[in-house]
């Protein structure tokens, strides 16, 4: 079977080995019609792609021209032939048409989605488990190799805006199963790359807390507390100083623990 990916560098890969068609608008074609496959692309979206609403004056030629030398390199080479017959050129645009399997875009989207439901039913583990299926998909920045112009652009913006939300479930699925310890490390890997996220920054507290380094949960707070301040002039949320209360009150509690009177000095009646 043909598989397209996308979530990383734009790549065609056969049973005889990757495969890309050449030329800048050319796989910007590809690019557009993998990432609305089984659509109808209309001609004007395409010119918007490649020339940004400031087409050269015969567009739709040149648009057809790019299409038939997308055609052409897919059916010169065997292991792409039947791909050139699933491009088909309808009233309005172009139409390519795959199967939900052949796309890594598609199948990310669909594992993301069943993790939420199994999520939703309380099937942590199982929920976890998918949501690390869809997010191994990725292997860097979405059509890496790929020179994206508006259309393709705010795609790449919708993939990214998944991409984090299906992170976040499975942090929240990995704290569901207890893995706190486990997350810690991933944690401060992804603040210091989005030092401004205040949700890793409240998970990364909870983990810490959880996993009985008081300490170190109270020194997170302080961290995201300073870096909003000095960063945005703003103060942690609700949600962070409740959990700073709640450390304080379990080291409180501790701390009373520690100062009472042991058995063996008790009055004996």
């Amino acid at each position: 079977m043909i598989y397209f990916s996308v979530l990383g560098s734009l790549e065609l890969r056969t049973d005889f080995g990757v495969r890309l068609p050449n030329g800048v608008k050319v796989r910007k074609v590809l690019a557009l019609l993998l990432l609305r496959a089984n659509q109808v692309v209309d001609v004007d979206t395409l010119a918007e792609e490649l020339w940004d609403d400031r087409p050269p004056q015969n567009g739709t030629g040149t648009i057809r021209t790019h299409v038939y030398h997308l055609r052409r390199a897919l059916a010169q080479d065997p292991a792409t032939r039947e791909l050139a017959e699933m491009l088909t050129t309808e009233r309005t645009g172009y139409l390519l048409r795959l199967q939900p399997e052949q796309l890594d875009a598609t199948l990310f989207t669909e594992y993301v989605e069943q993790g939420r439901a199994l999520l939703r039913q309380d099937r942590v583990e199982d929920a976890a488990r998918r949501l690390r299926e869809a997010l191994g998909l990725w292997r860097g920045r979405a059509l890496a190799n790929t020179s994206v112009g508006p259309v393709l652009a705010r795609h790449v913006t919708y993939l990214d805006e998944v991409h984090h939300h299906a992170l976040e479930l499975r942090i929240e699925a990995d704290m569901l199963l207890g893995r706190h310890r486990e997350l810690v490390p991933e944690l401060r890997s992804l603040i210091a790359t989005n030092p401004l996220n205040e949700w890793y920054h409240d998970q990364l507290i909870t983990a810490l807390h959880r996993s009985g380094r008081r300490g170190e949960a109270l020194a997170a707070f302080h961290d995201l507390r300073r870096v909003l301040n000095e960063e945005l002039g703003l103060e942690p949320s609700q949600e962070a100083q409740r959990l700073q209360h709640e450390i304080l009150m379990a080291d409180s509690r501790r701390g009373a623990r520690a100062v009472a009177v042991p058995a063996r000095f008790r009055a004996v009646s």
